[in-house]
């Protein structure tokens, strides 16, 4: 396994309806999956050959190896 593929985050909800956007790798950058968690829920995320960046919208703490950040209001 290369280290693209070895990251992982936590996202933990802290409102209902935060969003999670999974965005493609290559040239053009487009959204490729999408979910949406209620309040408390919990997903966990790859970073992998076709996920480059994952975006996230509302409330949510957010855990990767680096620490763990909360977004703001």
């Amino acid at each position: 396994m290369n280290d693209l593929q070895g990251d992982y985050i936590v996202i933990k909800a802290k409102a209902q309806g935060v969003q999670v956007i999974g965005l493609t790798r290559g040239q053009d950058t487009k959204f490729h999956h999408t979910e949406k968690l209620d309040k408390n829920e919990v997903l966990i995320c790859q970073f992998t050959d076709h996920t480059s960046a994952i975006k996230i919208r509302g409330r949510a703490t957010v855990m990767t190896k680096y620490g763990t950040v909360d977004t703001e209001d």
